[in-house]
């Protein structure tokens, strides 16, 4: 036994909660068995609870095999802090007992193989004491084995939040009497935004299809829509206190997709799969919000800080983040809660003025990130007129489970998916003050955040929002909805802080300092536009798809991935712009006829807009031309245009013309002119005057000084 614990306590691990979803155990040589949960059952232990059933796979992960897995169930002692739940959920070594004996999973399990765990405990008798009072003990599936050329040791773990109303067997002795209020937000946005193109009144072109498998029967977005569909339709209490933020973007996006829409390929834009798909979702996402309660997202959940520092100086791009409420107004039917927003991150001074001016009165955020920290109420934050209303820190990390590595540069790091909805209720339990000692202060609400992106699955989904109907039920917590929180006045005013925010978790430099400089080439672009009479069409309406894209690429789903993807929907919708514009490729040899004949070129301007721009000449070494001059091309149409060039030799050569705008922002792509000259430009005419006249004075000074030697009787000497 001594060897053994020996050998327990050198394992450095990290128990990472799962439930149908997966957690990995990690030692200082690498994990090993990763223990997959599929149920728990019950979620919260009451008085008439008798049993505690656990199952799920352990899968061998490592490059040797595992002889003599067992496994067992331990629980800790009841948490009474806020330290000791958030050492349950890093995974933290804690003080445990036994639930049960180590019970065999498999006699060896090769790498890669898997065998099934099953587990169902009797909580009778003296077991039945490890429950014995209310509160929030934590609960270890422990996985024991043997890997080839080691020692025992634990190898896999999943830890876990399990609330306890009452012992089993015992009568419920928790009161409703000074239960917090709670309010639970429901956040819809999508993992990463879709978008490739939306040029004005053109089709919308997604990056790829994992949209529509998103709002599919099988998807994340659709699962949110149909647990919440469930739940506010048969729990009145629960649908009081929950509140649905939605962000713009996504909206806007599924919208198109209804219309038709395409998909970018290297091969080429392909038809999208999701139409009807689109129409479903969408239908069901506005019958759920009937009458509800919504808070709006920054438009794409821009990450508000990101933005500001896309264009220094100037707020627009940040009000337009914050002008959600008519698109989800048009989109969905329903009108968000007034001057309501919920940003990711902690919010600077410069965003703060900007949102304020744009008409946002209240920013709901982190409590972590408040000073002083509120206990519901909210504070005004100094040096404005905001007021910051704080979500509940414990419960936002207890559902936020542990990172997952990103699988493609397009897909961002998530949660793991399946235990973070039994943390979240084991530490909403704890929050409410489920067996926390006489005295102790606790909130008087609860604002519940679960992840921006949630990916438990849908069952998990459902179970939770269950279990937090019984919570209210049961009197642990109460109703209440957003806008009666947000009614009260403030409790307190303070100053927002970053609270050691982790500076991996900003937006890739990269990514600000290219979505500028696209800002700088769509503000060229849109000065050179001009309102075309036929057309109609503001500059500033074609150069919009530029701006919605700078918000995407600024999203806080892009955290942690490469920059370039953030940035793609920008640069193509600028492409998308600029190639309208273009010059034609000629098709045959353009002979000049004079050394200062005018080149025929042929521009065609797609856009609803007219444009100001001017030729350059490239590879020009036998031609010159006036560069400087602005040319005027209305929408709508191609037209030739005769460019006042001049021959600097005969022959044959070529010259590539194209066309930027007077800010120098490139148009279109350059068209390879091939020309033949016959004539002379006055450069080349002068030269040989020149040189003729040269030739005589030459020719006359030996014609004179011959005659002047002749008369004076000398030789001469050639």
């Amino acid at each position: 036994m001594k060897r053994f614990a020996a050998a327990f306590l050198s394992v450095l691990f990290l128990a990472v909660p799962a439930l149908a979803g997966a957690t990995v155990a990690q030692a200082e040589e690498g994990a090993r068995l990763r223990v997959d949960l599929a149920e728990l059952n019950p979620r919260v232990i009451t008085g008439s609870t008798t049993t505690l059933t656990v199952s799920g796979t352990v899968t061998n992960t490592g490059d040797r095999k595992v002889t003599r897995p067992q496994v067992r169930l331990q629980v800790g002692e009841r948490q009474t802090t806020s330290r000791g739940i958030n050492d349950v959920l890093s995974g933290a070594v804690i003080k445990d007992a036994p639930l049960t004996e180590f019970t065999s999973v498999a006699d060896v399990l090769e790498p890669g193989q898997s065998a099934p765990l099953n587990i169902t405990v009797n909580l009778t008798g003296s077991k039945a004491g490890l429950f014995g009072r209310p509160g929030v003990y934590p609960l270890l599936v422990n996985v024991n084995g043997t890997p080839e050329f080691g020692g025992p040791a634990r190898l896999g773990a999943v830890s876990m939040l399990m609330p306890v109303l009452a012992g089993p067997g015992k009568t419920a002795g928790h009161s409703s009497a000074g239960a917090p209020s709670m309010t639970l937000l429901w956040p819809m946005t999508s993992s990463v935004p879709q978008v490739y193109t939306a040029p004005y009144g053109q089709p919308l072109v997604l990056r790829d299809d994992r949209l529509a498998d998103e709002i599919g029967p099988d998807g994340r977005l659709n699962a949110l829509v149909t647990a919440a569909t469930t739940a506010v339709r048969s729990d009145p209490n629960l649908a009081k206190s929950m509140c649905f933020a939605l962000d713009p973007d996504l909206l806007a996006t599924v919208n198109s997709m209804t219309l038709g829409y395409q998909v970018h390929t290297d091969g080429g834009n392909v038809q999208g799969k999701g139409v009807e798909t689109a129409k479903t979702w969408l239908a069901s996402l506005k019958s759920l919000l009937v009458g509800r309660c919504v808070v709006a997202l920054p438009f794409a959940d821009a990450d508000l800080n990101t933005v500001a520092r896309i264009r220094p100086g100037d707020s627009i791009l940040v009000a337009q983040a914050a002008a959600a409420a008519a698109t989800i107004q048009q989109v969905a039917g329903v009108t968000p809660q007034t001057g309501v927003l919920w940003p990711d991150g902690t919010l600077n001074e410069t965003v703060l003025t900007a949102l304020t001016q744009a008409g946002v009165r209240t920013v709901l955020t982190d409590a972590g990130k408040l000073a002083p920290a509120a206990a519901g109420g909210g504070v005004t934050v100094q040096g404005s007129t905001v007021r910051a209303q704080p979500t509940d820190s414990l419960i936002s990390a207890a559902m936020n489970g542990v990172p997952s590595v990103p699988d493609s540069v397009t897909v961002p790091a998530t949660t793991e998916r399946a235990i973070s909805s039994q943390n979240g209720l084991g530490a909403l339990a704890f929050r409410a003050g489920l067996g926390q000692p006489a005295g102790q202060d606790r909130p008087d609400h609860l604002l519940v955040a679960p992840p921006r992106r949630w990916d438990a699955p849908a069952a998990e989904l459902t179970a939770y929002l269950q279990q937090v109907g019984d919570f209210l039920n049961a009197g642990v917590v109460t109703a209440s909805s957003l806008p009666s929180l947000l009614a009260a006045d403030p409790a307190a005013s303070g100053a927002v802080g970053d609270s050691g925010q982790d500076p991996n978790a900003n937006i890739d430099p990269a990514v600000v300092s290219t979505l500028s400089v696209l800002d700088d080439q769509a503000t060229g672009l849109a000065s050179s536009m001009r309102l075309d009479p036929t057309k109609r069409v503001k500059p500033e309406d074609v150069v919009a798809p530029v701006r919605l894209a700078e918000l995407r690429g600024a999203s806080a789903g892009w955290r942690g991935l490469p920059s370039d993807a953030a940035t793609t929907n920008a640069q193509a919708e600028i492409a998308a712009i600029s190639s309208r514009v273009s010059v034609s490729q000629p098709q045959q040899t353009i002979a000049l006829a004079s050394g200062n004949s005018p080149l025929p070129v042929y521009v065609v301007n797609d856009l609803p807009v007219a444009i100001n721009a001017r030729f350059t000449l490239n590879n020009n070494t036998g031609l010159r031309s006036d560069s400087a001059k602005d040319w005027y091309f209305p929408a709508g149409g191609g037209k030739n245009y005769f460019l006042p060039v001049e021959a600097l030799r005969a022959g044959r050569f070529s010259v590539d013309v194209s066309l930027r705008t007077p800010s120098d922002t490139p148009l279109g792509s350059s068209a390879r002119f091939e020309l033949t000259s016959t004539e002379y430009g006055a450069i080349t005419i002068i030269a040989t005057v020149a040189a003729g006249v040269a030739l005589l004075l030459l020719a006359s000074r030996r014609i004179y000084r011959r005659v002047k030697d002749a008369r004076a009787g000398r030789d001469v000497v050639d």
